[in-house]
């Protein structure tokens, strides 16, 4: 199973679109949490000109920095992106 954290924020149409379609994929399974970025002001600070932006949680509980995945991406292909990008630990 891949662990996912997104850092997104209320109303904003990127974020809400990459988290549509990470709850849709099947496989590979993953876990996502959603951070809101408004609710702590270190994520606020780090994240408030770049959300969405995912990390993969490691076994090592480690979060490991995904590149940002093009909004135009289908379910299919995020799917296989995420099959690229993340780590099979």
């Amino acid at each position: 199973m891949i662990q996912l954290i997104l850092y997104s924020k209320t109303g904003c149409h990127l974020c809400e679109g990459l988290q549509e379609k990470l709850e849709q994929i099947q496989e590979p399974a993953l876990r996502l949490e959603i951070r809101d970025i408004t609710t702590q002001d270190a994520w606020f600070q780090a994240y408030q000109y770049e959300v969405p932006v995912l990390y993969e949680v490691l076994a090592d509980t480690t979060e490991r920095h995904l590149p940002r995945p093009s909004p135009r991406l289908s379910v299919q292909q995020l799917q296989k992106f995420l099959a690229k990008s993340c780590t099979t630990e």
